[in-house]
């Protein structure tokens, strides 16, 4: 404990010069958003990257060994199948202190997307005093396009501002797990911190409670189901079944050994596709909200 507190300390007390932002990401199988992840966040504020990939077969490994040639990013190559998420993300936070000399780091997924409310910098709204701030996170909808082969994620426009809450154990319908209210994340400082907890949605640090704090000029928007190819790569992966616990069926393994076919996977996907005037209902109860991501030109 005193290890850590004269860690914190001594960092935020010799600290000079600019702050130094991370964002470690732990992915598996996620080609199709990954780029796109590591471009946005270098456009707004992102110093350093470090990518665990936990065994990707679907080129993901690859396309960021290419973009380490162009970007300050690290891989960590982790084949472990017992995805100890917590641990992974600790030990990738303790990589970015020491190596990357980071000041703060984002725990991110390769599906989120940390958008500041300025436009410009994520750093606008952080200080090198933070300990833990936390983050909202917001999930999108699918629109009818989503059933098009072709379907671009970014084009997922409507957000859940309102979402419903509800206890893990609660009885939930396919459909209406994008309508849940999902776990904000966290950015940590990694000087005095103990562990960033499964799923990055908390974490505990030696000066949390004096100045842990919610940022709300900060917005995760949160894209979990995009094409449906993306939905049943996911969906297959076993190593991946405590990920799929935002879709409700992270605790039905007969469940998913039964619907593992081809059918009955495109009737899950399809089922997450909402038609526009529940959209509009959603949007008119003040549930929902329009949304301009800005992804693709902010990448461009």
């Amino acid at each position: 404990m005193i290890g850590r507190l004269f860690e914190y300390w001594t960092h935020r007390l010799l600290h000079r010069g600019g702050l130094r932002l991370a964002m470690s990401i732990l992915v598996k199988d996620e080609a199709d958003v990954i780029e796109d992840n590591i471009r946005y966040h270098s456009r707004v504020g992102v110093d350093c990257f470090v990518v665990m990939d936990n065994g990707s077969t679907d080129g993901t490994r690859e396309i960021l060994q290419r973009l380490s040639n162009e970007f300050d990013l690290h891989i960590i190559d982790q084949p472990d199948n017992k995805f100890q998420q917590s641990e992974w993300v600790t030990e990738m936070a303790t990589y970015c202190k020491n190596t990357l000399k980071a000041d703060l780091v984002i725990n991110n997924d390769a599906d989120e997307f940390w958008q500041p409310d300025n436009g410009v910098s994520l750093k606008s709204y952080l200080s090198i005093k933070d300990s833990v701030v936390t983050v909202k996170r917001y999930n999108t909808l699918l629109p009818q396009e989503a059933r098009n082969e072709n379907f671009d994620y970014c084009n997922s426009n409507t957000i859940i501002i309102n979402g419903f809450k509800s206890g893990p154990k609660s009885k939930k319908t396919i459909e209406t797990m994008l309508l849940n209210y999902p776990s904000p994340k966290t950015i940590i400082n990694p000087h005095g911190l103990k562990e960033v907890k499964t799923g990055n949605h908390r974490a505990s640090h030696i000066n949390r409670i004096f100045n842990g704090r919610i940022e709300n000029n900060i917005k995760i928007i949160h894209f979990p189901i995009r094409s449906y190819s993306q939905f049943k790569k996911r969906f297959k992966n076993r190593s991946h079944i405590s990920q799929l616990n935002f879709y409700g069926l992270s605790d039905k393994t007969n469940y998913l050994n039964d619907k593992k076919t081809e059918e009955n996977i495109k009737h899950i996907y399809e089922s997450f596709i909402l038609d526009t005037s529940i959209i509009a209902f959603l949007k008119q109860a003040g549930i929902a909200a329009d949304h301009q991501n800005n992804i693709e030109n902010i990448i461009k």
